[in-house]
């Protein structure tokens, strides 16, 4: 079994609709009920600012903030993490528009975001996400990069990199500046990090593909298959050093189209996530809605026992109205496979009764208006 991470007190200020609340936590799971807009997604929110980013709904700092707040707002958490037991704390001044998110680990200030990773990892659920399969392809790359991330820290510096390379690139091009030593260096970055980032795409979907294929026969959802197209197809069993080669020809060889797109029509920013029912072999957005839930159920779960299973460490899962939408049968085997994983998960829903199947293995907190009790 992997080792355990769960948060044991929760303690945010000035956050959503909490002016000050406190939240102690016992390590098994939580599950948060009340009527919609008591505030349980904030709470699941404010931990999914213990990992690198803007969480889970990305939201300014300024709208995270509680209206009405003089400054800003914070988040203060106690757990046992990959590393043993952490305190961790963070927030922003929103009477700076221009202020990055401050974090302390242990008391001392951290470098970057990344070093949350050292002792936790956060993966996570939500209504908004339902839409994954029939919307855009950069909801699905922004999901991909997710899964990424968990797995390899180092990927979101990467893809910030390599956006900032690709912008100026594209300034250079918008103002009619071809000069060829400026705009060498620059592809040059772009390959390199680009095929870096396609690579590490390309590794995290083997390995969840192989254990989707491992775990299929004993999963109470479909199995999904991946794939990813729209940017070099087909190419990625040749040396890295060949295709950011090759990558940085295709870029200097499109630098006029691309002058009179207003944009790098291609690279790693591109590409698609592909999605099939295995079982009914069909492409996930032709899928019913009820088949396309459980099918990002299902994937989202293996990924966080991929997590569990290379980093040793079980991750926090956020699971926003996880049940909603289940029969009672479909339920209680959710709830097997998330204990299953080792980790301790986060739950809403408004109705209390969808997760008695849980029974003593979670602690069940009701919120109303901005407030939690048992």
């Amino acid at each position: 079994m992997p080792h355990k991470v769960f948060l044991s007190r929760l303690k945010l200020t000035d956050f959503r609709n909490y002016a000050a609340v406190s939240l102690d936590m016992d390590g098994r799971h939580v599950v948060l009920t009340g009527d919609n807009g008591a505030g349980k997604t904030n709470l699941m929110e404010a931990v999914s600012f213990l990992s690198p980013g803007r969480g889970l709904r990305r939201a300014a700092y300024s709208d995270v903030t509680r209206v009405g707040a003089s400054a800003g707002f914070s988040i203060f958490a106690e757990l046992e993490g990959m590393e043993g037991g952490v305190e961790i704390g963070t927030g922003a001044d929103t009477t700076d528009e221009n202020t990055a998110r401050k974090l302390r680990i242990n008391g001392t200030t951290a470098k970057t975001a990344d070093e949350l990773t050292d002792h936790l990892r956060v993966l996570w659920l939500t209504p908004s996400m339902d839409g994954l399969f029939t919307g855009g392809s950069s909801d699905r790359r922004r999901f991909l990069d997710r899964l990424v991330l968990s797995l390899d820290p180092a990927h979101g510096r990467r893809a910030s990199d390599f956006e900032r390379a690709m912008r100026s690139r594209n300034k250079l091009l918008d103002e009619g500046r071809f000069d060829p030593s400026w705009l060498s260096g620059i592809e040059q970055q772009m390959a390199s990090l680009g095929i870096a980032m396609a690579l590490a795409r390309q590794e995290m979907l083997g390995l969840l593909t192989r254990l989707i294929e491992e775990t299929r026969e004993t999963s109470p959802f479909p199995s999904a298959a991946l794939a990813l197209s729209g940017f070099m197809d087909g190419q990625f069993a040749r040396p890295a050093v060949d295709l950011e080669d090759d990558y940085a020809a295709m870029l200097a060889d499109s630098r006029y189209r691309d002058a009179a797109a207003g944009r790098t029509l291609d690279g790693p920013h591109r590409a698609d996530l592909l999605v099939r029912h295995r079982e009914k072999q069909m492409e996930a957005e032709r899928c019913s809605t009820g088949e396309q839930k459980a099918l990002l159920v299902g994937l989202i779960l293996a990924h966080a026992k991929l997590v569990a299973n290379l980093t040793g460490h079980a991750p926090v899962l956020l699971l926003d109205e996880i049940a909603a939408h289940l029969d009672e049968g479909r339920r209680a085997a959710l709830f097997d496979l998330i204990d299953s994983l080792g980790g301790q998960a986060f739950m809403t829903g408004t109705d209390r009764s969808m997760f008695s199947a849980l029974g003593e293995r979670a602690q069940f907190l009701t919120v109303s208006d901005g407030h939690v009790g048992e």
